[in-house]
Parts: structure tokens; sequence; C-alpha cells
């Protein structure tokens, strides 16, 4: 992967002078890099890495197995499309393995979670089957570690 994608995940608010430092390059070229990253649609957007543990009213995630029947003359692609499209799919990702689609939903409880798998995600025409995995704690997330060392109270003792 390119240096400058790979420092811009780490951390994507790095500033373009400290960014151009690391990289031995003048500041203008790191700018006119990221702006050819997202004129090219390499770059899609920017987010904010979020401890939910950490936050009140957080919301629930579940990962989602969705089994498929491909579609005559689109595969996968506009099954999967569909399913992406609905507000409480955050990621959609084709598998390998038993099962086709990994979807990603979230939402305010256990209960919303359900009644859309239910009511809309099981109801699409293709959709053969759905295995659902409840979000019980994350302890990395895009690369980030979510959990603090724990220092140790005293020296270990060796003979």
């Amino acid at each position: 992967m390119d240096q400058l994608l790979q420092l811009l995940r780490q951390n994507a608010r790095t500033p373009t002078a400290d960014l151009a430092r690391e990289l031995n390059v003048p500041e203008a070229v790191v700018v006119e890099r990221i702006a050819q990253l997202e004129a090219d649609g390499v770059l899609l957007g920017y987010q904010a890495l979020v401890d939910s543990q950490k936050i009140s009213g957080a919301l629930v995630t579940a990962v989602v197995e969705v089994k498929i029947t491909p579609e005559r003359g689109g595969g996968f692609d506009r099954l999967a499309d569909r399913i992406a499209r609905f507000a409480e799919v955050q990621s959609c990702y084709l598998v390998s393995g038993g099962y086709d689609l990994l979807v990603i939903v979230e939402g305010n409880n256990l209960q919303e979670i359900a009644t859309f798998i239910a009511e809309k995600l099981s109801t699409i025409k293709g959709v053969v089957s759905t295995a659902t995995r409840f979000r019980l704690k994350t302890y990395k997330e895009n690369g980030v570690s979510l959990t603090r060392e724990i220092k140790p109270d005293r020296l270990a003792v060796s003979p």
C-alpha cells in the first residue's frame, strides 16, 4: 500500500506538513497527492473512530452472515447492493466460505436489529438464510487497540 495512504489510515487528521516531513517530500506534493486520491475515488471520506463502550446510549452492533442465491446476469452484486442500501447496514462484504455476505448492522437495541433482520433483510427475494452474532466488546477496530495496557503493581520476581 502507498506510504501516504498508510499514514492517513493511522491518523487522517495528521497535518500535511507532518506527513510531508515523514515522507521526506515537499508539503505541496502531499497536498496534491491527497487531492488526486480524493478525485480518483481512492479516498472516499474521513471518519472518527469512536469507542462506543465509553458513550451512553451507544448503538448495538451485529455481524450478520447472509446466504443468498445469485441472480442471473447480476450474480451477487445486485442483491448485495440492495442490502447495503438499508440505513441499518454499516458495511457489506462478499466473502468466501459457508455464507456469501458479511453484513455489519447497527441499531439502538437488540430488538431493533432483530426486527430489521426479520422484516427487511430476511424477506428479500434471494436471501436464503441469516446467522446473527452480536458484538459484546471491542478490543481493536480499524487497526487501533481500544484496550489500555495494564501495568503491574509490582515487578516480577525471577529466581
